[in-house]
């Protein structure tokens, strides 16, 4: 316990020296904020709490380094600012928090979320998809909702890589939604359409199309499902997934299936 208290009592010194008396900028504050956000190494060592360089440290750690609606750090503003986000991370989910706990959110871009509203009606939409689907998803073989959705979690938690982290985000949800939206039938569909194809004798691709944000497609290959994303085109519909693409015009269309393949030419069946 002796070592442990050698290294809180220069932290609540520090913190005690920086704090402005009369102002929102108190060592309370400071240390409460280090307390949920901590930006030392875990071994003691790290920035002053109040100082300019833990300030920065907090931005960093909230996901807002760099937000233009974050006061500036010189002032009290910034002490301001940072009781209100103290406030809502300890406040219990509402109607406005995303639907995961934020008092245990880890992480920047989970702390982001719990933090922006628009990423949180977005993590809520999700949440009510995502169930939407395991209702649907009662007698899949294999099982593979769950696997998916964790392996989604893990993507857009690399989001903190991105330059953009709010536009990454953002993406990672509306593809999700979508993705979900086809795959397990819950959103409106046109289709199937049957394609014939030229690479090779009675080759087939079966189309659905989905009205989802964005409008994706589910294409059937024998044993093959690529789910699709439409893109911006000049003409037709143009829609790419992981390995294929699909472009489509006037009852034709060009596709690729498979990493490296060349593209084949497809006619839908009247």
């Amino acid at each position: 316990m002796r070592p442990a208290l050698f290294l809180l009592l220069p932290l609540l010194a520090s913190a005690s020296a920086l704090a402005t008396p009369g102002t929102a900028c108190t060592a309370e504050l400071f240390r409460a904020a280090e307390s949920r956000w901590p930006t030392d190494d875990g071994q003691g060592h790290g920035p002053d709490p109040g100082s300019i360089e833990w300030r920065a440290a907090v931005e960093f750690r909230l996901g807002v380094r760099g937000d233009p609606a974050v006061p500036a750090r010189d002032g009290e503003a910034w002490c301001t600012w940072l009781e209100r986000r103290l406030e809502t991370a300890r406040q219990p989910a509402t109607t406005g928090a995303p639907a995961f706990d934020c008092r245990r959110a880890e992480g920047r871009v989970e702390q982001r979320i719990c933090g922006d509203a628009g990423l949180a009606a977005l993590d809520r939409r999700l949440d009510a998809t995502y169930h939407a689907a395991q209702a649907k998803a009662t007698d899949e073989r294999p099982p593979t909702l769950a696997a998916s959705q964790r392996g989604w979690i893990k993507g857009r938690n690399d989001c903190w890589k991105a330059d953009d982290l709010d536009r990454c985000i953002a993406d990672h949800y509306i593809e999700r939604i979508a993705a979900l939206q086809a795959r397990y039938r819950l959103a409106p569909m046109t289709g199937p359409v049957f394609y014939h194809c030229d690479d090779a004798p009675h080759s087939e691709i079966v189309v659905s199309y989905f009205d989802t944000d964005p409008p994706t497609l589910v294409a059937e290959r024998g044993d093959s499902v690529s789910l699709m994303y439409r893109q911006p085109s000049g003409s037709g519909a143009r829609y790419q997934g992981r390995n294929e693409s699909f472009w489509a015009h006037q009852g034709e269309a060009t596709v690729r299936w498979g990493h490296g393949a060349g593209d084949m030419h497809c006619v839908a069946s009247p």
